[in-house]
């Protein structure tokens, strides 16, 4: 099946490692040159030499903390000496937090709306004119369940993943006559490396896959985690042709863990 991807230019925020990684290739399959981003310059470089090797598409690798204007900057700048501009932006760099609402600080709140939030806005100013210039293009967000559904041990996380979701639904509108889609994606449970990293921290390499599971138990549905390629697979269809009709909307891919319609 023609996904319609083949030559378009594709940003991906946290896009060496985990879910963003996933997408890359998944992008690179279809044919789109890549722009990955990541404040690790030495593993950036090597995911896209590999990357431009294994499937024959231009790729470059962007150190820079999309946390900071600094860093958006540069993601805009090196893009369009790179490609003249962008015909996807996939906003997924992003983390998960650990506090009380109580006890939290200013500046871990600031942190986490400048990651979460500001990137995608900042990148939105500097990518989207880029996007209407060459026609359209398309713009993904990667929020989380948690956005709809909070985990009581990660409040700034859920705030931000929420204000995140709305923004992607009021850029869709603002940007919908210019041939311009916009979505949302809210993950449930993918095995990414900071949860075996996490896993092994708690319970050992000798419990951590039973950790896992037990989380994926407490959820409901399925009951086990996603793997980053399928998450990555709906993030390609949602940048394709066959999803053109679709804008300023959020999906949700959680294996049935959300507990509302």
């Amino acid at each position: 099946m023609d996904l319609g991807l083949s030559g378009k230019v594709a940003v991906i925020t946290g896009g060496t490692v985990g879910i963003g990684l996933a997408v890359a290739e998944g992008l690179a399959a279809e044919g789109a040159s890549l722009v990955l981003v990541g404040r690790n310059e030495e593993r950036g470089s090597a995911e896209a030499t590999r990357i431009a090797e294994a499937f024959g598409v231009s790729t470059i690798a962007v150190a820079a903390d999309v946390a900071t204007a600094e860093g958006c900057d540069a993601v805009v700048s090196e893009t369009h000496a790179a490609f003249g501009g962008a015909d996807i932006l996939i906003n997924n760099a992003g983390t998960g937090s650990n506090e009380t609402i109580l006890e939290a600080d200013d500046g871990k709140w600031q942190y986490y709306w400048d990651l979460h939030v500001m990137a995608a806005v900042r990148l939105a100013r500097g990518i989207v004119p880029t996007m209407k210039a060459r026609g359209g293009g398309v713009v993904v967000h990667n929020a989380s369940i948690c956005a709809v559904q909070p985990l009581w041990y990660e409040p700034i996380y859920n705030t931000t993943k929420a204000a995140l979701m709305m923004f992607s639904k009021t850029l869709a509108n603002e940007v919908v006559g210019d041939n311009i889609r916009v979505n949302c994606v809210n993950p449930g449970l993918v095995l990414t490396p900071d949860w075996i990293k996490t896993a092994k921290q708690l319970h050992g390499e000798d419990g951590y896959q039973a950790y896992l599971q037990s989380v994926a138990d407490e959820a409901g549905g399925m009951k086990r985690f996603a793997s980053p390629e399928e998450l990555a697979n709906f993030f390609v269809f949602l940048c394709s042709d066959k999803a053109s009709y679709s804008t300023g909307s959020t999906y949700f891919v959680d294996g049935g863990w959300l507990k509302t319609v």
